[in-house]
């Protein structure tokens, strides 16, 4: 069963557009929605990977520099 938005639902059927279109707008949006946050999420792990990647380059190019 796919999911759908229901306040985007009853706003669309009060604008008078068909049942079958408002529901088919209703499920593409919340799968949009879905899809959008797999995105951020998968963004927030890179952004973590990002980070501990810097704190170790960070870290031996400390140990580097305060040795030479």
């Amino acid at each position: 069963m796919a999911l759908m938005m229901e306040k985007l639902y009853d706003a669309l059927r009060a604008a008078n557009v068909p049942d079958d279109k408002a529901r088919a707008a209703a499920v593409e949006v919340a799968e949009f929605d879905r899809t959008l946050a797999d995105i951020r999420s998968t963004l927030r792990l890179h952004t973590w990977i990002l980070s501990i990647n810097t704190a170790a380059i960070l870290a031996i190019l400390g140990r580097l520099l305060a040795h030479s």
